[in-house]
């Protein structure tokens, strides 16, 4: 019976490993906006890959434990720049429990241990246009 047990709760861990990697997934989408305009061209980048949305927009990344930096160009706008922090998710706290080392192991491996937020406000500023521009007006 004690054998039984042991080999039942053996063969659930490892179902159980890699638990973050199973219930969510290594990629997952982001939502990015920029204010106070739509429609600047933005490009994240992670140590997985370089990933483009138009704004306002959704994004597939691959989870990894680095952040995203972001990159968000727009005409008459400075380039704005942000980075996405990647976070640990406490689904992989559940291995220790459930999947072990393993669980641990696949879940590192495949950058599912970490999140990234679900959506991201990129803040632009308009360009200052030069003083002469002003006061000459646009055809001088």
């Amino acid at each position: 019976m004690k054998l039984r047990f042991i080999t039942g709760l053996t063969a659930l861990g490892f179902m159980l490993s890699g638990c973050a990697t199973l219930v969510d997934g290594t990629s997952q989408s982001i939502a990015i906006t920029t204010t106070p305009t739509d429609g600047a061209q933005c490009t994240l980048v992670s140590s997985q890959g370089t990933y483009y949305v138009t704004t306002p927009g959704n994004v597939t990344v691959h989870k990894t434990k680095t952040d995203l930096n972001a990159t968000c160009k727009k005409e008459g706008f400075q380039d704005a720049v942000a980075v996405i922090p990647a976070k640990f998710q406490a689904t992989t706290a559940a291995n220790v429990i459930a999947g072990g080392l393993i669980g641990i192991a696949v879940d590192a491996a495949s950058g599912a241990d970490y999140e990234y937020p679900d959506s991201v406000n990129v803040p632009m500023t308009p360009q200052i246009r030069p003083a002469s521009a002003v006061l000459n007006g646009p055809g001088s």
